[in-house]
């Protein structure tokens, strides 16, 4: 695996790798490396000749200066992990290296970013998209794995993808989960013993939620139990529970006949913030 840490050097690399008739996959991370992150290298390696994977946290997607702060990591563990993942090149690239200049431009994706995450952290997804984008035209992979956890971010790159005709195809793959079903992520780390213990709680409850929308309950009751049943757990802060079109992320109101709802929470556990998704037909 080779280790890349320069614009200029990922971009010669993936050049090389295009012009010998290789598929190139892209995998983009924040570090601190969990079994999730693993699967899209893996998923990677499966359809590609070469996978990069990047480690960058990306200042312009934090909105909380100390989360930015607090976000773990641990270079070295993450690439003892990659390689024998399948990982052929890492790229990891200094603040300067990526934002040589201070960025101006600014995403604006409209009713996907007008709810839930973007909602709440106002700016965060006009940073991934400056971030992705510049991954996009260094790596120029010809598909990019993400994780479907983050099911938002996933609805806006595949936008930034369509509105910016990137040649790229954009693959989601499933949550990976702990055996008592928490969503791993790397801000799982940061959960003290207690934290941890009540984490669960989460997929919990959006397993009951998910279990309701299929009897038809209404989204508003649904929102509504599942925020008492996680106010219950004195350690959890609920920022929002969303019942959403799946496609559209907008709220709803109503079910439609084979309507895919998603259903989303953002919470604080211990000083942590962590979110969960489940997708289901109603």
């Amino acid at each position: 695996m080779q280790i890349l840490t320069t614009a200029a050097g990922l971009h010669a690399y993936t050049e090389q790798a295009r012009q010998a008739g290789h598929r190139v996959g892209l995998v983009p991370t924040m570090g601190a490396l969990h079994a999730g992150h693993l699967q899209l290298v893996q998923a990677a390696r499966a359809e590609c000749n070469e996978v990069i994977a990047s480690i960058f946290v990306n200042p312009t997607q934090f909105n909380n200066a100390e989360d930015f702060r607090l976000y773990p990591r641990v270079p070295e563990a993450d690439a003892a992990l990659l390689a024998p993942a399948g990982c052929t090149a890492l790229f990891v690239p200094s603040v300067a290296e990526m934002y040589s200049q201070t960025t101006v431009l600014r995403f604006d994706f409209g009713a996907l970013e007008r709810v839930m995450e973007g909602a709440h952290r106002p700016g965060h997804f006009s940073g991934v998209a400056t971030v992705v984008s510049k991954l996009f035209h260094l790596a120029c992979p010809h598909r990019a794995y993400f994780g479907q956890k983050d099911w938002q971010q996933v609805a806006i790159v595949k936008q930034l993808v369509a509105d910016l005709s990137f040649d790229l195809e954009i693959v989601a793959c499933p949550t990976i989960r702990e055996a008592d079903g928490l969503a791993m992520s790397s801000r799982n780390r940061r959960l003290d013993a207690p934290a941890r213990a009540a984490a669960p709680l989460l997929y919990q409850v959006l397993q009951t939620a998910a279990a309701q929308v299929r009897r038809g309950v209404p989204p508003a009751q649904v929102q509504a139990i599942a925020e008492a049943s996680i106010a219950q757990e004195p350690l959890f802060t609920v920022e929002y529970m969303a019942v959403a079109d799946a496609q559209t992320l907008q709220p709803l109101t109503d079910y439609g006949a084979g309507r895919a709802v998603v259903l989303c929470l953002a919470a604080h556990l211990g000083g942590v913030r962590l979110i969960d998704n489940v997708v289901v037909e109603a």
